[in-house]
């Protein structure tokens, strides 16, 4: 069967979302309040519920009752299904949506069902997040973090390049895109000398550039995920922006790691990118020989995904958007896949829904930076926005938006994310 490449529905060339693609996401409507999955195709979103109660789903192997699973509120019972359902499903999507497919594009009745315009609905997060996995796994990122504060000489932790190193984050506070973030307080030290903390809201907020990923099976307590099987067991990527408060941070880690200058908020893109859909941007990751890996992170095929990621700030005295770093997924050392392994190796159960991300994504030069921790290098040096505005950590009515696009000479096409956005609102408590 040859692969889809056109729809009967107009998609401009520069649409994240093409017949393509096809992710998966939950929305809802001001005339339908109840939230249901969708998918993505130009500027409209499918109604996947409604094309289930038409009988078009049907003939899925293994996907029962899609009238149910498709009015979920989430895609947990989806995602539970396994691979070869949402690799089945996504195939009959896009024969429902080929150009030379009649059965929805003649029934125009149907049509006023099913397609909605995508800047009338509401995006809802796409997934219960039982459980949430931040790594550290972009060697750039740890080396410069690690010449800020040890030195060139100790800026790698002996661990570093033998295990994908990670935390467990707050699911709670996980956000869907377009959601506002307030300003946090907490302990902080008021000068590089001091020694004693005061309380009260962080000035020195920070973005980290993330990519996210969703178990969709999981695995049983007591055994873990072969590393040859991750990817099945891999729903789909979106974009992340784990908002830092650095000086929290710096106060709080020792010992034990990150916790409130992190756990007040992490925005990730709504719509789910499958890896089927990502399937043609696969290649060789970072070198990982010297020192290789122990056996059961070795990867015997490409595992890294060729994805141009960007940051854009729009400071609250302007009124557009600067381009602050381009990065790529790319420069990520450990791979989505070797992180799953890992964090399964102990025996740690996985569940549909569960979401890891890739921690600061930053790339080999400073325009590729994924923090302002990194790109003011601790605030030593300022970023220069037009009108003379200057940023070195974000202020209050700054937005910050990420976008993410996997593109390839021969294709005439590029998979999207859409956006991953938010803006900063005041703290709420002052200074103690």
């Amino acid at each position: 069967m040859s692969p889809i490449v056109e729809s009967f529905i107009s998609v401009s060339k520069d649409s994240d979302f093409p017949i393509q693609n096809i992710p998966f996401g939950v929305f809802s409507t001001k005339e339908k309040s109840d939230p249901r999955i969708g998918t993505a195709i130009g500027d409209k979103v499918l109604d996947l519920y409604e094309i289930a109660k038409a009988g078009l789903l049907d003939h899925i192997e293994g996907l029962n009752d899609p009238k149910k699973v498709f009015s979920e509120p989430s895609l947990n019972k989806f995602m539970e299904l396994g691979r070869p359902v949402w690799k089945a499903t996504r195939l009959a999507i896009q024969n429902i949506l080929s150009k030379d497919n009649s059965v929805l594009r003649d029934n125009k009745e149907l049509l006023e069902k099913v397609l909605v315009s995508m800047n009338t609905v509401k995006m809802h997060l796409p997934a219960k997040i039982g459980d949430y996995t931040d790594f550290y796994c972009s060697r750039e990122h740890a080396t410069n973090v690690g010449i800020m504060f040890r030195g060139k000489d100790n800026a790698l932790q002996p661990n570093w390049l033998h295990i994908p190193v990670g935390y467990h984050g707050r699911a709670s506070s996980v956000i869907v895109s377009g959601t506002d973030i307030r300003r946090p307080a907490g302990q902080r030290l008021p000068s590089k000398d001091s020694k004693t903390p005061i309380f009260g809201p962080s000035t020195r907020l920070d973005i980290e550039l993330e990519v996210g990923w969703f178990v969709g099976t999981g695995n049983k307590l007591g055994e873990r995920v072969d590393l040859k099987n991750a990817r099945d067991h891999i729903f789909g990527l979106v974009l992340v922006n784990d908002w830092s408060a650095r000086d929290i941070q710096a106060w709080e880690y020792v010992p034990l790691g990150p916790f409130l200058g992190k756990s007040f908020g992490t925005t990730i893109s709504p719509w789910i990118v499958t890896l089927d859909a990502l399937e043609p941007f696969l290649v060789d990751g970072p070198d990982q020989s010297a020192p290789s890996p122990l056996p059961y992170l070795q990867e015997k095929q490409p595992s890294a995904y060729d994805i141009n990621l960007q940051v854009q700030i729009k400071p609250a005295e302007s009124s557009k958007f600067e381009t602050v770093t381009v990065s790529n997924l790319k420069h990520m050392y450990w791979s989505i896949t070797q992180q799953l392994a890992h964090h399964t190796v102990n025996g740690c159960n996985l569940r549909p829904g569960d979401m890891g991300a890739t921690g600061t994504i930053s790339g080999p030069e400073k325009g590729s930076y994924g923090s302002l921790l990194e790109i003011t290098w601790s605030g030593q040096e300022k970023i220069k926005f037009e009108d003379g505005i200057e940023r070195v950590f974000l202020q209050d009515g700054d937005e910050v938006k990420i976008t993410g696009q996997a593109t390839k000479e021969n294709l005439d096409y590029h998979i999207g994310f859409g956006n991953c956005s938010g803006k900063i609102l005041p703290c709420l408590y002052e200074n103690e």
